[in-house]
């Protein structure tokens, strides 16, 4: 990402739609429109894996390392390829416009999805449909069992699920297999139209020039598919239990660290399979997207590791991770990895040596450069570098207006007045840092939609630590038009990013 441009933050699930929520229909394609118009070459987007309502609908708790996310696939799109009839999606719930309202939106795709599937059936498998499933049967099978399962089984986590088809016997699965044929095929259909519609979209971001920046978390919940189908690649107990856990440690934030809880790798197993599982997630993600962001880069060098059954994260260990291992076994066949990291947080220098040694570029928040010493604050705007991707703000801040309003104090903004010359009102700070981004030697800057658009603290997409209400941002149709990235694309051409 060495040559000089700019993009746009706004998750597939923002964009307005008449179903509930963003999806790949008109208004994905609308939007690219949209930022090409604008000069930019990146969207970026959340994690695009299946979520879980008991996770609050969160992409960075997917249930799946490959699967799509099916609640993106467009009705409108399902009526222009036969799937659907104008007649199925011609009378919507009243959803709201704002937000997403998860339970309501499920409900509804997931009858249509059974009138598409049900016309699927009709119709017959066409030769596109069975190669897609040849060509991606290495995940794809584990995961719409694993699904059909989930349904069998309700309210049960896999590791409760009765032994025979927790621990993936032969004959389990095949009789499963057998029971539960229409669900596996129902999944395996609704993969294929996500696809479809998914590659639809990217063709049509590469005859507009935009590249699509992806994210990989770093972790995956307990009930997941891959911890089902792989349990020797995490740190599971005799009774495939999470043994360890993910977290970070005490810090001057928290007393007692912060308890993630998500199963830790198994990295001894990973490197006796030559990483076999990373290189194919990797390899995945990139199928789909053109760049691609790791979430908590940190871990794969050290991360922390808590004995499950703790109340916080304050017992845990730094566990060596073999990330140069990995990468290393990476640039044999990808000479340039198009990785962000996010170096976010308590850094260490041996982060940013095996940053520097694989040419990964690291994260710069704005919004973080204006405590401490300044002078010396790696993410105020004149510490930025060109090996970076700056951003105002990143999914889980606050929006740049919503932060100067409620999240910085008095003497805090004094100084900020002191930094930009003068003092400036809530409905100007956002123009200051998009600007301040813009003009640095950032080869990459990427700005949140809502801080393009100036909206305060009720257009954040999610507070940490916060278990409802979060995930449900979406813009108004009134918010997606050539206006609203007019300002943008001015500043984009004078600081020679378009």
């Amino acid at each position: 990402m060495n040559r000089r441009g700019s993009g746009v933050l706004l998750h597939i699930t923002s964009l307005p739609s008449t179903y509930g929520i963003g999806d790949l229909g008109p208004a994905s394609h609308r939007f690219v429109d949209l930022l090409a118009g604008a000069g930019q070459r990146y969207w970026q987007i959340l994690p695009l894996n299946p979520t879980c309502p008991a996770f609050g609908n969160s992409p960075y708790q997917g249930v799946s390392a490959f699967a799509g996310n099916t609640w993106l696939i467009s009705p409108e799109q399902m009526v222009a390829d036969g799937l659907l009839g104008p007649e199925d999606i011609r009378d919507p719930p009243d959803f709201p416009a704002g937000r997403v309202d998860y339970p309501a939106v499920l409900a509804y795709k997931n009858s249509l999805f059974d009138r598409a599937f049900a016309r699927f059936k009709e119709l017959g498998e066409d030769f596109r449909y069975k190669e897609f499933v040849a060509d991606n049967a290495s995940w794809l099978d584990d995961y719409a069992i694993f699904v059909a399962l989930k349904d069998r089984f309700p309210g049960k986590v896999w590791g409760d699920w009765p032994p025979d088809i927790r621990d993936r016997h032969e004959d389990a699965l095949r009789g499963y297999g057998t029971e539960l044929a229409d669900p596996i095929l129902r999944e395996k259909f609704l993969q294929y139209v996500f696809d479809r519609q998914w590659q639809a979209f990217k063709n049509h971001c590469r005859e507009r020039s935009i590249q699509v920046i992806g994210d990989i978390p770093i972790y995956l919940t307990y009930d997941s598919v891959d911890l089902w189908a792989n349990p020797g690649l995490f740190k599971l107990d005799e009774q495939k239990k999470p043994a360890a856990v993910s977290g970070v440690p005490p810090d001057m934030f928290s007393a007692t660290g912060q308890l993630w809880g998500n199963p830790v790798y198994n990295w001894d197993a990973h490197r006796e399979r030559g990483f076999s599982w990373w290189k194919s997630r990797i390899d995945r993600t990139l199928a789909l997207v053109d760049r691609l962001r790791l979430d908590h880069f940190r871990g794969f060098v050290q991360f922390w590791e808590v004995p499950a059954g703790e109340a916080t994260a304050e017992n845990g260990r730094w566990v060596d991770a073999p990330g140069r291992d990995l990468f290393t076994l990476f640039m044999r066949s990808r000479p340039c990895l198009p990785i962000i990291a996010e170096d976010l947080g308590y850094i260490t220098s041996d982060v940013h040596e095996m940053m520097a040694h694989f040419g990964f570029p690291g994260m710069k928040i704005l919004v973080f450069g204006f405590s401490g010493d300044v002078a010396g604050n790696p993410h105020a705007p004149h510490n930025i570098t060109r090996d970076c991707v700056a951003y105002t703000g990143t999914h889980d801040n606050n929006t740049v207006r919503g932060w100067f309003e409620h999240g910085v104090s008095g003497d805090q903004k004094d100084l900020i007045f002191r930094y930009i010359g003068g003092p400036v009102g809530t409905d100007q700070i956002h123009r200051i840092l998009i600007r301040f981004a813009m003009l640095s030697p950032a080869d990459t800057v990427i700005v949140p939609m809502q801080d393009i658009l100036g909206l305060g603290e009720e257009a954040r997409m999610n507070r940490p630590g916060t278990p409802e209400g979060n995930w449900e941002w979406r813009l108004r149709p009134e918010q997606m038009g050539e206006e609203g990235l007019r300002e943008f694309a001015g500043v984009t051409r004078i600081y020679g990013r378009g």
